[in-house]
C-alpha cells in the first residue's frame, strides 16, 4: 500500500538522510530551532548511513524510522526552547536518585514498577519518556499523554507479540529510553534496526554529554509536573549497564540496585525481543546474527558495569533474578534496608497487588531458546570466559 501511494503520488516516500530528517522536525509546530551541530548531528549521520545501508527496511520500516526520528529531532529542539524560556528549569533537583542497573530482560521492569507503587519514590511513565515536552499542536493543552495513548496503539497493533515481551501502559512506570532517543543514541535504535556502525559509534565515545542532556530531561519532566524534588526518582535503563560510569558521574549521589540473571537466559530473552522488533520493519532478518550481537553486547556491558562499579563510591545492592522471582518480599526488604526507607504494609500490599495482574503475567508467555538464535551454552560460556580474561571480575556487594 505504501508504495502503491508513493508510485501514484498521493504521499511522498520519507527520506532517510540527516538533512531531510532536520528539516521535517523544524517544520513540527512547536518545535524551535535544533542549535548549532554538534555531537549529536554526527551521531544522526552514522545512523542515517546504517539505516540506508545496513537495516534493509522495508517500506513500513522506513517510515517507522522516519518518523521516530523526526519526533526526537523536535523533541530535542523543543528542550533547548523550554530550557531557554524557563531558566529554573536547570534548578529543579534531581536527588539521590535510585537507578536500576540490569541487562535487558533481567527483570529491571519488574523491580521499577515494585518500586514505583510506593508514592514516595518518584517515576518515569511511558507517556513522559517517549514524549517528554508538550508538542505545542494543541496551544497550551499538554498532549503528551494522547500521543503516547497513540503511540503505544500503533506499537502494539503493528507488533501484537510487544504486549507479551514488555507490557506497559500509557501511564505506567517505564524506561527512560526515549530521554536517549533526543540525543541520537542509544538502544531504541539498535534493538529495532541493524545498524551496527551507530552501534559501534556509541560503544566508543564519551557518554558524559549524553546523560548530562538525560538529566535535562529529567528535570523537565519532574518541572511539569511542579514536583519539589522531595522525591527520589527510581530511574530504569538498560543502557545503564554500558554507560555506568557517565551515568555516575552525572548522579555522583545515585544509590545502585544492580540486577543479575544467568547470561544464556538474558541473551536469549533479549535476541528474543530485537528479532520480534526487526523483523516487523525489515524482510531480511538474520537471527543468528542478532544472536551473536547481542551475546557480544551483554557481555561488554556486564564487562563495563563491573568495571565502574569497582570504581564507584556509592551505595549498591546486588539482587538476582531468580531470588526476586522464588521470594519478592525478602529482596524487597533487602533493597529498603539499603536505602534507608521503611517498607509499609501498605505498600508491599500494593507491590503483591502489582505482581497478580494480568498484564505482568502476559511475561510468562514470553518463548525463547538460544538454539533459536545460533547460540549454545557452551558458545556463552566460552564468550564469558574471555571477558574474565580481559578482566571483567564479578563485583561483591558494597553496602551505604
Amino acid at each position: 500500500m505504501l508504495e502503491t501511494a508513493w508510485a501514484r503520488g498521493w504521499a511522498t516516500r520519507p527520506i532517510l538522510e540527516s538533512d531531510a530528517l532536520i528539516a521535517a522536525a523544524r517544520r513540527e509546530k512547536g518545535a524551535g530551532g535544533l542549535g548549532a551541530d554538534g555531537a549529536w548531528r554526527a551521531r544522526l549521520d552514522v545512523l542515517t548511513d546504517a539505516l540506508r545501508e545496513e537495516a534493509a527496511l522495508t517500506s513500513l520500516g522506513t517510515v517507522i524510522a522516519h518518523g521516530q526520528i523526526v519526533a526526537a529531532l523536535a523533541n530535542r529542539a523543543r528542550m533547548a526552547d523550554w530550557c531557554r524560556r524557563y531558566p529554573d528549569i536547570l534548578a529543579q533537583p534531581i536527588r539521590r536518585p535510585i537507578i536500576i542497573v540490569g541487562q535487558m530482560r533481567s527483570g529491571s521492569t519488574r523491580m521499577q514498577r515494585l518500586l514505583a507503587c510506593d508514592p514516595r519514590f518518584g517515576h518515569t511513565r511511558f507517556f513522559e519518556s517517549w514524549n517528554p515536552l508538550p508538542s505545542g499542536r494543541l496551544g497550551p493543552i499538554d498532549d503528551r499523554r494522547l500521543r503516547g495513548w497513540f503511540g503505544l496503539r500503533c506499537a502494539q497493533w503493528l507488533n501484537p507479540e510487544f504486549a507479551t515481551i514488555h507490557p506497559t501502559g500509557t501511564t505506567q512506570a517505564d524506561e527512560e529510553i526515549g530521554f536517549h532517543n533526543v540525543s541520537i543514541f542509544g538502544s531504541a535504535f539498535e534493538a529495532q534496526w541493524r545498524v551496527p556502525r551507530f552501534a559501534a559509534l556509541n560503544e566508543a565515545i564519551d557518554a558524559r554529554p549524553i546523560y548530562a542532556e538525560f538529566r535535562r530531561l529529567l528535570q523537565i519532566t519532574a518541572w511539569l509536573r511542579r514536583d519539589h524534588g522531595d522525591r527520589p526518582m527510581v530511574l530504569k535503563l538498560p543502557q545503564f549497564t554500558q554507560d555506568l560510569a557517565a551515568v555516575i558521574d552525572v548522579f555522583p549521589d545515585a544509590r545502585l540496585i544492580c540486577l543479575d540473571r544467568p547470561v544464556s537466559e538474558t541473551v536469549a530473552s533479549s535476541a528474543s525481543l530485537v528479532y520480534s522488533q526487526m523483523r516487523t520493519q525489515s524482510d531480511t532478518v538474520d537471527p543468528h546474527w542478532i544472536g551473536r550481537e547481542w551475546l557480544r553486547k551483554i557481555v561488554l556491558r556486564q564487562e563495563r558495569t563491573a568495571r565502574a562499579r569497582r570504581a564507584a563510591d556509592v551505595a549498591q545492592i546486588d539482587v538476582g533474578f531468580e531470588a526476586v522471582g522464588g521470594d519478592w518480599r525478602g529482596e524487597i526488604r533487602r533493597v529498603y534496608r539499603l536505602l534507608g526507607v521503611p517498607l509499609t504494609v501498605t505498600v508491599e500490599e500494593r507491590m503483591a497487588r502489582y505482581l497478580e495482574r494480568p498484564q505482568h503475567n502476559r511475561l510468562a508467555r514470553h518463548r525463547y531458546a538460544l538454539g533459536d538464535f545460533g547460540l549454545t551454552e557452551a558458545g556463552v560460556a566460552a564468550a564469558l570466559e574471555g571477558s574474565a580474561a580481559n578482566g571483567a571480575a564479578s563485583v561483591p556487594l558494597q553496602a551505604a
